[in-house]
């Protein structure tokens, strides 16, 4: 449960943000507008990261360890696909 729980907490925030992504690009957005998802998600990420390993520490601040790693698997086919041109 220690690994599926984050798992699963992620992929509903990461399969919207790399939708949005894929949307950015067929719409034909900026840049910088189509990179907003893949940016979005490292920041959760990093925060999420340090939030479990300077104040919640153990077990727990392991699984948000876990759930910011999985954010990042997240992010950046993000990055890739908002990338990518038309």
């Amino acid at each position: 449960m220690m690994l599926f729980g984050p798992l699963f907490l992620s992929l509903l925030p990461g399969s919207i943000l790399l939708l949005t992504a894929w949307w950015f690009r067929k719409r034909g957005f900026s840049l910088f507008t189509r990179l907003v998802p893949g940016f979005l998600l490292m920041l959760s990420a990093v925060i999420l990261f340090y939030i479990g390993f300077i104040h919640i520490r153990g077990f727990e601040g392991g699984a948000y360890a876990l759930l910011s790693f999985f954010l990042v698997m997240f992010a950046v086919p993000a990055w890739i696909i908002g990338g990518k041109g038309k």
